[in-house]
């Protein structure tokens, strides 16, 4: 028997809850949320597409109610506002640090062994911050950000191949915004074939400055974030380790040493299991992918310090 635990029924993480669902990922999964109804609605309509999808979940939800979370294996944090046109993650701080800071505490005290998934953004001081607070193991509090800018990564490079996007491997490193994110160009390939032996630099340019702003582009369009694929990146992170696939994913993890960085959350790869982040890999950069990767790093640790200064973290 298996649980996951979404906290949050919006848009993210309503879809989480109904990509888990339809892949079976787990047999148990609870949906929460503070307004009355509101996950319960959610819940009862996925379920209500058990015999149209071959749904064999139980979908619940609840209230503000943390004990109907219990003995959950992953709790997926997707609370806080969205982002509006012109906003960018790191102006969400002020607002969303105490709401992540109260899901994370109350979660725990149900589930105090469960993998955390960190949605809410901006997501890697959102991340630090539940690393710094929860008391778990580094490989038990893990970022968003990667495996969802990764897969607009390689969307925007299949947009360029004019190939089916399961057809690229592409990785995204550094910290989820539209200016700290390190698209790996130099190690992406097209069945094999790396990228740079099919595209141009300047395409590959547009490519990687498309991926930078792909958020920020459907929130423009929207009027709101997105929803459907940072949505199904968090499920896949968590099916990948409630089935203990170990695929290797992008993800915001506390580096210590990796990639030269330390006492930071910040997206690396790594090997997602059982036990979470189970092993950070360390992929062969470039130099000039090395320097955009400090930069990020050092941009990243700005706006942590907001969240020391504000007394968020000790």
């Amino acid at each position: 028997m298996s649980k996951v635990t979404v906290i949050g029924a919006g848009n993210v993480g309503a879809t989480c809850a109904d990509v888990l669902a339809k892949r079976n990922v787990a047999s148990d999964i609870v949906l929460i949320d503070i307004k009355e109804g509101y996950s319960e609605g959610k819940a009862m309509d996925i379920m209500q597409t058990a015999t149209l999808t071959d749904i064999n979940v139980r979908v619940t939800g609840v209230t503000n109610d943390y004990a109907a979370t219990a003995g959950s294996d992953v709790v997926i944090v997707t609370s806080g506002m969205p982002r509006k046109p012109g906003m960018t993650r790191e102006e969400l701080i002020g607002v969303n640090a105490n709401i992540v800071k109260s899901v994370v505490e109350n979660a725990l005290k149900h589930s105090p062994d469960a993998t955390l998934i960190i949605v809410s953004n901006p997501m890697d001081p959102m991340c630090y911050l539940t690393a710094k607070i929860s008391g778990l193991p580094r490989n038990k509090v893990i970022g968003l950000g990667g495996a969802l800018d990764s897969a607009r990564f390689k969307y925007y490079l299949s947009q360029a191949l004019n190939v089916n996007p399961n057809d690229v491997e592409a990785t995204v490193i550094g910290g989820h915004g539209d200016t700290t994110m390190v698209p790996l160009t130099s190690l992406a390939t097209c069945k094999g074939v790396p990228v740079t032996q099919i595209l141009s630099k300047e395409k590959l340019d547009e490519v990687a400055a498309a991926t930078k702003v792909g958020g920020a582009t459907l929130t423009g369009l929207l009027g709101t974030s997105a929803w459907y694929a940072p949505g199904a990146a968090a499920a896949f992170m968590a099916e990948s380790i409630i089935k203990d696939e170990k695929r290797v994913v992008s993800c915001g993890v506390l580096v210590d040493g990796e990639y030269g960085e330390s006492d930071l959350v910040i997206g690396v790869p790594v090997v997602l299991g059982k036990n979470g982040c189970e092993k950070i890999i360390d992929f062969p950069i470039n130099d000039e992918e090395k320097a955009a990767f400090k930069a990020s790093a050092e941009a990243t640790r700005k706006v942590n310090q907001i969240l020391v200064d504000g007394g968020m973290i000790k």
